[in-house]
């Protein structure tokens, strides 16, 4: 009877939510999935797991929820708005789309629509290190360049969390005004919103800065996290030795809600702002999510980042901070199956862990199957579920299994074919409470390379931290530390940075450390791409503080301003190496403000330096360092010599077309040539393959590279871009 009533309970608590619920094509399983799980807690809005797990905010007493999509050109966003819903960020046909949660069926209905996503949370991933990144010689002017440039003219835009607008860390050095033009904190209720969107708060002038103090608390409470990142970034020293990589530039900050709709909104209010001040914007995230969009490049935010980067705005991006733990893994399937231990976090150390969250991803036409099992520590199966394949199962399954007298929850959503990039794909999220059980991902397939992530699941947020998949008795595979770049430094154009400890050499003259960072996340993207792009300093850097904060730090000094104390610490993680490469992105700007975007990452890139830690380098990267260190003065080097060739090149004698260029190049000059000399930024001669006045291209690297060439009278030098 007792086995009876368990079956009768079991069938009564598989959650099975039909395919034809918000089943338009352009929404993943995954969103249809969460979605109904948000309307499944709709009675319970108040809660604070809810609200913080989803993208379910309060804008003006009213439940919305967040997403971004895709539109075709014949989208008509006045429908939704009559509605209710907001619609914002239409760059590129991307929007951003907060939507009344009482409304929430509208999205089955909107016509025109090429992609619609549930918007993903996204999660947090100098005085030496100025010096390493080569920086303070920028400051001073040496090395070739002809005078110091500190990022003046230059915006530094930092989406984050934890912004203290008082600090003198963001005045200029007299400590007179504040270098900060506005901020918008999207959890502050009271207003005044900025032009053209209805949430939020912003703050346009030094006197609502002070007033305000800080951004308000939110998920992350009183955090320090954008205060300590922008400090790297651009902040003055306030007298002290604490002084940032672009001590001179202004600064936009973005308190976000945590979710990709608000980052798209965060972007474009940024990008309206620096077209107002007349003045180049760099983007710095030091967040980032494995949950969030592809991971190979196709996700919503990489489009719009593509789109901004075609206007002009630099965007850095920390690569990740699962360096040191073998949270992925991959296999090629040829009739085979594999099994290997996921193992959990701990249960005791966050109070709002759920669980694991294992995401696999294949490749195009070929379909997998997942199922788990439980074993003992003798490796006896206790329970297992059955395989489920990507090619069938198109509803949502929420439901368990037991395992002696243990219950052991699991939820499946997967796509036969994903709406932004067409491979198969599948999330199989466990909740197993008694961890001296194993929890066995098993997986099958005909053919085909798949890709499985292991991150923890939060109750109230995803969680960006990954767990390592291990073996367990014969036969089981363990993971490895690989392709664990995160959203969205997967987007193509975007610099992402891995993070090193800082190197200096002792009074003695011995070099001391330079060593890639442990948790530093390594490549490539999962589809081959490499990434990171670029190393920089991320171990223990020295920035400051919010004075707001109510998290505990141990501090390395303080400065007293306006009858305050404002303190220092060292923080790590590849948080802290994004704005080190933001900052010299302002600087390179500062040399050369007419310089496109791309050729700005080309520049760092192609300037990085090697040593006797990194080794050499491939031409096209390294999973782990990605294209070497950060080196500021030999970027603004180059920036300031490409300007010059420029000035010197703008003759109407002289057109190459297209420029950036791709396969194929033309050369279009009024003067007879005697010889032709290709080189790149580093100087090294490269084949130049001519037909006439056309050149082939295509087997060239990505980056910047000088034509020169001569005729009777005169040299020329005509730099060009290939993408």
């Amino acid at each position: 009877m007792k086995q009876l009533t368990l079956f009768l309970i079991f069938l009564l608590n598989i959650i099975v939510i039909p395919s034809h619920l918000f089943s338009q094509h352009y929404l993943s399983a995954n969103d249809r999935a969460d979605i109904n799980k948000i309307m499944a807690a709709y009675s319970d809005l108040e809660s604070f797991p809810i609200r913080s797990k989803y993208p379910v905010h309060m804008i003006k007493g009213e439940a919305y929820v967040s997403f971004v999509g895709k539109i075709e050109h014949s989208f008509d966003a006045k429908k939704l708005e009559n509605e209710g819903c907001i619609v914002n960020a239409t760059i590129n046909h991307l929007i951003s789309l907060k939507v009344p949660l009482k409304k929430i069926h509208l999205i089955d209905k909107v016509d025109h629509l090429n992609y619609l996503s549930l918007s993903k949370r996204m999660n947090t991933a100098l005085d030496r290190a100025v010096k390493d990144v080569r920086a303070d010689s920028v400051h001073l002017g040496l090395g070739n360049l002809p005078e110091g440039y500190y990022g003046d003219d230059v915006i530094v835009g930092v989406t984050d969390w934890g912004f203290d607008y008082t600090s003198p860390i963001f005045y200029d050095t007299a400590l007179q005004q504040t270098r900060i033009i506005a901020a918008w904190d999207q959890y502050k209720l009271s207003g005044p919103s900025p032009t053209n969107f209805s949430y939020g708060t912003e703050f346009s002038n030094a006197n609502s800065l002070l007033q305000a103090g800080s951004d308000t608390s939110n998920i992350y409470s009183y955090s320090t996290h954008g205060t300590h990142v922008a400090s790297i970034a651009g902040g003055s020293g306030a007298g002290t030795e604490y002084r940032g990589i672009a001590p001179g530039v202004n600064f936009l900050f973005v308190t976000f809600l945590v979710d990709e709709g608000a980052v798209l909104d965060a972007w474009e209010w940024m990008y309206q702002k620096s077209l107002q001040e007349g003045k180049r914007l760099v983007v710095n995230m030091s967040w980032g999510l494995y949950h969030a969009g592809t991971l190979d490049g196709n996700s919503v935010l990489s489009n719009a980042i593509s789109a901004y980067t075609d206007l002009g705005v630099v965007f850095v991006n920390s690569g990740g901070n699962n360096g040191n733990v073998d949270f992925h893994l991959k296999h090629d399937f040829s009739n085979d199956t594999i099994q290997t231990r996921v193992n959990f976090y701990s249960y005791s150390a966050h109070e709002y862990m759920w669980g694991q969250s294992i995401h696999s991803w294949g490749e195009v036409g070929n379909s997998f199957s997942n199922k788990i099992q439980i074993k003992n520590s003798s490796g006896i199966v206790l329970a297992e579920s059955p395989f489920y394949s990507t090619a069938s199962v198109s509803a949502y399954i929420d439901t368990f299994i037991v395992a002696n007298q243990d219950t052991v929850w699991y939820n499946i959503s997967s796509d036969e074919a994903h709406p932004m990039n067409g491979r198969p794909q599948m999330r199989f999220r466990v909740k197993c409470t008694n961890q001296s059980l194993r929890v066995m991902l098993n997986s099958t397939a005909t053919e085909g390379l798949i890709h499985y992530w292991n991150v923890t699941e939060l109750s109230n947020d995803v969680g960006n931290w990954g767990m390592p998949f291990t073996t367990f008795q014969s036969g089981s595979i363990s993971g490895d530390n690989e392709n664990g770049i995160s959203e969205p430094s997967c987007a193509d154009d975007v610099i992402s940075v891995a993070a090193y400890a800082t190197g200096w050499t002792t009074p003695a003259g011995n070099p001391v450390g330079g060593g890639i960072a442990s948790f530093s996340s390594r490549g490539p993207r999962f589809d081959g791409v490499m990434k990171p792009d670029i190393a920089a300093p991320g171990v223990s850097i020295a920035a400051a503080l919010s004075s707001f904060t109510d998290g505990q730090y141990t501090t390395i000094g303080s400065v007293e301003f306006n009858n305050r104390t404002y303190y220092f610490a060292r923080l790590s993680g590849t948080s802290m190496a994004s704005p080190m490469v933001a900052g010299v992105a302002a600087l390179i700007l500062d040399a050369h403000p007419t310089i496109s975007a791309s050729a700005v990452k080309d520049i760092i890139l192609q300037t990085a330096r090697e040593d006797n830690k990194t080794g050499v380098l491939p031409d096209l990267g390294d999973p782990t360092w990605g294209h070497g260190k950060v080196n500021a003065l030999a970027a603004v080097e180059q920036a300031v010599l490409l300007n010059n060739i420029e000035n010197i090149g703008n003759n109407e004698e002289i057109k190459i077309y297209p420029n950036p260029v791709s396969d194929e190049m033309v050369l279009d000059i009024s003067t007879d040539v005697i010889q032709f000399t290709l080189k790149d930024l580093s100087g090294k001669t490269h084949e130049l393959l001519r037909n006439g006045n056309r050149f082939n291209c295509s087997h060239l690297n990505s980056g910047i590279y000088f034509i020169s060439f001569e005729d009777a009278n005169k040299s020329y030098v005509i730099p060009f871009i290939k993408k």
